[in-house]
């Protein structure tokens, strides 16, 4: 993503905190796998967001107005002991010409600098709650701005969560950020037809894991999403099965849950199918109840429509429906007013999506359900659960799990399914399987 994208954010943040105040924001942290090994560093989206930096040990802070510069960052300086180890880094030059702050200095002198900074300001905007170490640092340097007080010294009065602006800021996405989730989405689908095609009586769920990440991997996407679901037979009535460990039979189906991260922006795909290639009977009619259900909760999603009815509609779809089939027993309207579908369909329909696979936004505003708007991205996710041990439903019923999940943007006037590549028709997935 370019740099200007980045700075366009920035502004627009600073805008909305307004003159006189001062926003602050830490970096992600390395952490720790094992002994001296860490996990993969993963860059903190509200971070990344703002600055582009990709690097720990960093500190942003943004200051409207300041005459030196309105944009510093703090980080580590270039150590070429470091960077002959674990590569290049940034570097307090690096910090200003390639990330285009006003001003860098060493995180090091953070205690020193970052006080003189609070000064005489009237609100501060961080991030409350989320970063111990900055909490704790915060109240420090606030602790000795008040000391001076006798020399005419103030010390900011207010702190304000920087979540109530940033995430505002978030839940819309530019083009450059949709260009990235088109990406993520494309290769995540396509991902999902080769699990399809791949996919067969004996293998375990593991190897068809492989398939997937090692398509992420050969397309550009470096990093999955979030951990994969692979899912067979009963295995998918536990939503965030993750253990993937189980051999595939025949006559049981597969739920995989799977989306790649492009340059930090997630796709979220669900596909429920076959390990033989053909639905039995009874998985038939649950999958295409599942998929009227989406279906029914797609027509929902367009601009100035409140955000639960989507939702509405999957609930209404799914319990006449199982009420048709006898695994719900009473009348429609009183079974969907006492939630006795949550006992085959106990989640929502989904959530917004972006640079967190669950991503950031409020879904209520003063108490009311949040009108959708043009440029928002959110899944569409209904579906039905049967236990292998639920008791009081026909056997035929038990141990079929069905979720199907797309990735959806608001349009002007209507949606897009961003993650439209992977089959979900009971024909077309039928034929992709028995065509490989």
């Amino acid at each position: 993503m370019k740099q200007s994208e980045f700075k366009k954010r920035r502004k627009h943040l600073m805008q909305r905190i307004g003159k006189g105040n001062i926003a602050l924001i830490g970096s992600a942290a390395m952490q720790t796998r094992n002994n001296d090994v860490h996990y993969p560093f993963r860059q903190d989206s509200d971070f990344y967001y703002l600055t582009g930096f990709n690097e720990p040990e960093a500190l942003a802070v943004f200051i409207p107005g300041r005459e030196q510069g309105e944009y510093i960052l703090f980080c580590r300086e270039y150590d070429e002991k470091k960077a002959l180890w674990e590569g290049a880094h940034a570097g307090l030059e690096g910090a200003t010409k390639h990330y285009e702050a006003d001003d860098a200095f060493p995180i090091a002198d953070l205690n020193d600098i970052l006080p003189g900074l609070l000064e005489n300001k009237t609100k501060v905007f961080y991030p409350m709650g989320n970063d111990p170490e900055l909490d704790h640092s915060l109240q420090d340097w606030l602790r000795k701005i008040r000391s001076q007080s006798r020399k005419g010294v103030v010390a900011p009065g207010e702190l304000v969560t920087l979540d109530l602006v940033l995430h505002e800021m978030r839940l819309i996405k530019s083009a450059a950020e949709l260009e990235l989730m088109r990406r993520a989405a494309e290769v995540s689908a396509n991902a999902h037809v080769k699990a399809m095609q791949v996919c067969q009586p004996g293998l375990y769920e593991y190897q068809v894991e492989a398939e997937i990440v090692h398509h992420f991997m050969q397309n550009g996407l470096r990093a999955v999403a979030y951990p994969s679901i692979v899912a067979t037979g009963k295995n998918a009535c536990t939503l965030h099965y993750t253990e993937n460990n189980t051999k595939l039979k025949s006559g049981d189906l597969l739920l995989i849950d799977a989306g790649g991260e492009c340059d930090h922006y997630a796709a979220d795909i669900t596909r429920t199918f076959p390990v033989s290639g053909r639905f039995s009977g009874p998985q038939k009619l649950l999958y295409q109840l599942v998929l009227d259900a989406q279906i029914a909760a797609l027509e929902q999603i367009k601009p100035g429509l409140p955000w639960n009815l989507a939702h509405e509609a999957s609930v209404h779809t799914i319990t006449k429906g199982l009420l048709e089939l006898g695994l719900l027993k009473g009348r429609l309207k009183k079974l969907i007013k006492d939630e006795k579908y949550k006992q085959f369909y106990m989640h929502r329909i989904g959530h917004w999506l972006g640079m967190d696979v669950h991503d950031v936004g409020d879904y209520k505003v003063n108490q009311e359900w949040r009108l959708l708007e043009a440029g928002m991205v959110l899944t569409v996710e209904p579906g039905i659960y049967v236990p292998a041990d639920c008791k009081g439903v026909d056997e035929q019923w038990r141990g079929i799990g069905i979720r199907i999940e797309d990735d959806v943007l608001v349009t002007a006037d209507g949606h897009e399914v961003l993650s439209s590549g992977a089959p979900k028709t009971i024909q077309e997935i039928e034929a992709l399987m028995q065509a490989g």
